[in-house]
């Protein structure tokens, strides 16, 4: 079987998905290709893409907001969106790509290529098994408006939702979001900070950024920095945030008690390493989180979809999360120094969080190629 995994730069967790559903394929002995497909039209485009979108997320936040909201109209009022038009600019070469590249399924952990597949379904264009994968807990604008053979979703709870956007319940599959298998790796706190080359004597509070260094954490680590005590130590990853990290580490480098880095390659071993972690509630990083098993404290989220990634977490008590920097700095510590409230929310992603997404997508769309061919 060859998978053909579609995703697109505009933020790390889609790429990150696509990777850990490459990996479960691989591990099936399967063929599976990871392809930006915007680059199909050049590496210009796929560039300016990204760069516009990192370039809203990290520094007017509140314009995502709104075009986030703009688009919930949108998907209510038109029957097919400017998304939809654009994306079907990509069908020829896609079209082209595919008859060079045969593929017995297309996955999808972005909506810019399943709208271009529908385009080309609408278009009469000849098409493998296609399966979206969704990376948020929430359904996004104008996924409604795509026509998938099948959507896979994060958790059975959110059908209801997806299915009165539009998306027929036939058509859904509840895996959750996929993540690699290092996620799940069998390793102790003490090995993992062995590996890291960190004191066994210490307790870790992680602080991630995500992979654009979004949020800002200058401030939250300022008053956790007046309240930590002596064994406490905060380990702070700005991704490729290069302004964060170089402003970080001339206001702290020179604290025994922050370490600053950029961006790093094996993300869940700082997890499991550490005691608690801050980050933004997107998706994919909430999703690693919780099945390495570390209590998560939600820092502010870009308005949106992170914001109801946030809201899914907390009512399922998996999370915790402020307002205020004292607030998460209040929590956070709280999290750090009592076991029990520890206990708590790793006990809540344990039973909610699917640790084998990326290895149930894997048999799921192996059962419906088998049932393709003998169709």
């Amino acid at each position: 079987m060859r998978a053909l995994i579609l995703s697109c730069n505009t933020g790390g967790g889609h790429n990150a998905a696509a990777r850990a559903m490459a990996e479960a394929f691989r591990a099936n002995g399967d063929e599976a290709v990871v392809l930006d497909y915007l680059k199909l039209a050049g590496e210009k485009v796929s560039k300016r893409v990204g760069d516009v979108y990192v370039e809203t997320v990290k520094n007017v936040p509140g314009v995502f907001g709104l075009v986030y909201k703009l688009g919930m109209l949108v998907s209510r009022l038109l029957r097919r969106s400017p998304v939809y038009y654009v994306n079907g600019i990509m069908a020829k070469y896609l079209r082209a790509y595919l008859k060079e590249h045969p593929a017995d399924v297309i996955l999808m952990p972005h909506l810019y290529p399943a709208e271009t597949i529908t385009y080309m379904k609408r278009k009469g264009m000849k098409l493998p098994l296609t399966v979206a994968v969704m990376t948020d807990y929430t359904c996004i604008p104008f996924w409604e408006e795509t026509d998938c053979d099948y959507y896979v979703i994060p958790h059975e709870s959110l059908a209801r939702e997806i299915i009165r956007r539009g998306i027929p319940e036939e058509k859904l599959y509840a895996a959750g979001i996929p993540v690699v298998a290092a996620c799940g790796r069998d390793i102790g706190k003490t090995e993992a900070k062995k590996e890291l080359g960190l004191d066994a004597q210490k307790h870790y509070i992680l602080m991630a950024g995500g992979s654009m260094g979004a949020g800002s954490m200058g401030k939250l680590v300022s008053v956790l920095l007046a309240k930590l005590e002596e064994r406490e130590h905060l380990l702070l990853i700005c991704g490729n945030n290069r302004k964060l990290k170089e402003h970080l580490q001339k206001r702290y480098g020179g604290s025994a008690q922050i370490t600053v880095l950029g961006s790093v390659n094996n993300m869940p071993l700082y997890l499991k390493a550490c005691d608690v972690v801050y980050t933004k509630p997107g998706g994919l990083t909430s999703t690693e989180a919780a099945v390495v098993g570390i209590p998560i404290v939600h820092t502010k989220p870009i308005p949106g979809c992170e914001t109801k990634n946030r809201r899914f977490f907390r009512k399922n008590g998996m999370s915790v999360a402020a307002y205020t920097e004292r607030g998460l700095a209040k929590a956070g510590l709280k999290l750090l120094r009592e076991q029990e409230s520890r206990k708590r929310l790793i006990e809540a992603q344990n039973c909610v969080i699917a640790k084998d997404s990326a290895q149930r997508i894997y048999r799921f769309v192996a059962e419906k190629t088998k049932e393709t061919t003998k169709a």
